[in-house]
């Protein structure tokens, strides 16, 4: 414990240092540019102000090639004023800054090379050079009318404050978090951050780690005192937390996301057996199928062994944020879009450990309530293993299901639920005194009898989905639920011939087998009837990430994703809608208005 807490304080000491002991970083990162039309006579300057850097407000200079396109005088919002050690009083720029810069070219020149030369420092006591960055612009790729005036936005732009306000109403959901990493003090951003966490920790991405946490206390045997349990649940969301923050730092500088690459039939099918030896283990097997060197190795490793180890258990919270939690959040989607254009490893990490914590909030309560409510030893407390037993066998289960034929994972959880209800003597008459809590359990044996039944009777009639498995036999109501159809897309160079010829507004869906989460939009949000009424009256196209190929990075790359889910819109003339992303799973409702926005 000590040592867990003495890594607590060295990492909170590091996030609270952070701004001021790190090395500058390239003007390019500090002050990151970007330029777009936004009419036929107008481009919009933006840029992205690292934070502890700042720009003069008067040292900008605009240039453009061919010399035939004149540019006017830029409109800027109205900085703050510092006293500089250098300049005196200048004004300057925090945060994000907007500028407007009116353009006059001759006729048949719609294209151009902008130089826009910008001058700033960082806090720490370094100023840089006058730095050049040059954009390409096409006065005719005019973006659509979005949620909000731009020019609006860039003339309410008036000080570090109202700007990280501003951000936050624009754009899309983890747009606005990586604005506040830019923005806002380290505490608010790691209250921020575990408070995300706390939210996501009760979406189904993460509710296998319930079972995964509560079998590995329930294997410790009732000995385990209250503060070895509270020990084990810590170490296991540790290990946990600092998966998501080395993880999430090297998806940000590297653009690749890692739990993608382990979502493959090998990984997953290991995984799987680890869990299918942790419910032997509950079922009292080892005794029968291995020897006994064999499986003391197993039991230490799955830490069953007097409780466990905490490096194992901290191994275990490892794995499991790899390959049980792979979908990618809004929260964390704006992390690793603050790191990827900061730079920035120590407070985008700190941030994600941060949301780790708030993920493992929850388990630790999980796990001292689990040490709460185990029996005395006797009986009771072999029953409560076998159930455990048989909930590790269905996150086996579950982990499979992305690479099992569907058939076959149908045909798993049938077993699994047949096989269950069995041993809760479903099919054994009830003796003539039989206390309540016999009929009790046996009527639970009958309920997942029939459900296992009914998963049978749907897989052998063709129903693939475990949740309906019996909507088959009622065509009409599943014909009324089915989702909109979609087109596939494998590439950019499929994806920009789809949008060169679409005509309407296209929706760009990135799915893969793995993503709960995307699942969750298929099963819920998209054949919403209000959902439905307005896609159908958009081009529909769906890359399939699956796989993780090259095409699939780079495809993902193109937009600034780093996983599925993600929902790209585009207007009638092929040009990606700002403010319309949507990351994460969204209910219906909520998606409805979206979807009116992005026919507008």
């Amino acid at each position: 414990m000590h040592r867990l807490l003495t890594l607590l304080a060295l990492v909170a000491s590091l996030l609270a240092l952070s701004a001021h002991a790190a090395e500058p970083i390239q003007p390019e990162k500090a002050f990151a540019m970007r330029a777009q039309a936004f009419d036929g006579q107008t481009v919009e300057v933006v840029f992205d102000i690292a934070r502890d850097y700042y720009l003069y407000g008067n040292k900008f200079r605009f240039s453009a090639e061919p010399a035939t396109v004149t540019l006017g005088e830029a409109q800027r919002p109205p900085g703050k004023i510092k006293d500089d050690e250098f300049f005196g009083k200048v004004e300057t720029y925090r945060g994000e800054l907007r500028m407007l810069l009116p353009v006059s070219a001759p006729p048949g020149v719609r294209r151009f090379e902008l130089t826009v030369s910008s001058q700033g420092c960082w806090d720490g006591g370094v100023c840089y050079p006058p730095t050049p960055q040059r954009a390409s612009i096409d006065l005719d790729a005019v973006p659509a009318a979005g949620s909000g005036s731009l020019l609006d936005r860039a003339l309410a732009q008036a000080s570090p404050a109202d700007a990280g306000a501003d951000t936050a109403g624009t754009g899309d959901e983890s747009g606005r978090i990586a604005g506040l990493l830019r923005d806002a003090s380290v505490p608010l951003v790691l209250a921020s951050f575990f408070g995300f966490g706390l939210l996501l920790a009760f979406t189904p991405c993460h509710f296998p780690m319930i079972p995964i946490l509560s079998g590995i206390i329930v294997g410790g045997g009732q000995h385990l005192s209250r503060g070895r349990t509270f020990a084990l649940s810590i170490a296991y969301v540790l290990g946990m937390a600092a998966t998501y923050a080395a993880a999430g730092v090297a998806a940000g500088l590297s653009g690749t996301l890692l739990v993608a690459a382990l979502q493959n039939v090998w990984v997953l099918s290991a995984f799987a057996l680890v869990f299918v030896l942790l419910s032997l283990s509950m079922f009292g097997f080892y005794e029968l199928q291995m020897p006994n060197a064999l499986q003391s190795r197993i039991a230490d490793t799955a830490s069953h062994n007097k409780g466990g180890h905490l490096g194992g258990v901290a191994a275990m919270g490892a794995l499991s944020a790899l390959i049980v939690g792979p979908c990618i959040a809004a929260p964390l989607a704006g992390a690793l879009l603050y790191i990827a254009r900061s730079g920035d490893a120590v407070l985008g990490g700190g941030a994600l450990f941060a949301m780790g914590l708030g993920l493992g909030a929850p388990l630790l309560a999980v796990g001292m309530a689990t040490r709460s409510v185990l029996p005395k030893v006797g009986p009771w407390m072999d029953g409560v293993k076998k159930a455990f037993g048989v909930i590790l066998l269905g996150v086996a289960i579950w982990l499979l299901m992305p690479v099992l034929p569907p058939l076959a994972g149908m045909l798993a959880w049938a077993a699994l639920l047949l096989f269950s209800g069995i041993f809760l003597h479903a099919l054994d008459p009830l003796p003539p005194q039989a206390k309540g809590w016999q009929r009790f359990w046996k009527g639970v044996g009958v309920v997942l009898a029939i459900s296992g039944a009914a998963m049978l009777i749907g897989a052998l009639a063709g129903s693939r989905d475990p949740l309906q498995p019996l909507a088959v036999l009622r065509a009409e109501a599943a014909a009324a639920k089915a989702a909109p159809a979609f087109e596939k897309v494998d590439s950019i160079a499929e994806l920009d011939a789809r949008l060169a010829s679409a005509g309407r507004p296209v929706m760009l869906d990135f799915y893969a087998d793995w993503c709960v989460s995307c699942k969750e939009m298929e099963r819920y949000t998209f054949p919403d009837a209000q959902v439905a009424a307005r896609m159908d009256r958009m081009l529909l196209l769906k890359a399939d990430v699956t796989a993780n190929s090259e095409a699939h990075k780079a495809l993902l790359k193109r937009f600034g994703l780093f996983g599925p889910p993600g929902i790209i819109f585009f207007d009638a003339a092929g040009q990606e809608r700002d403010g319309l992303r949507v990351v994460g799973y969204m209910k219906a409702e909520a998606f409805a208005g979206i979807l009116d926005t992005a026919l507008r």
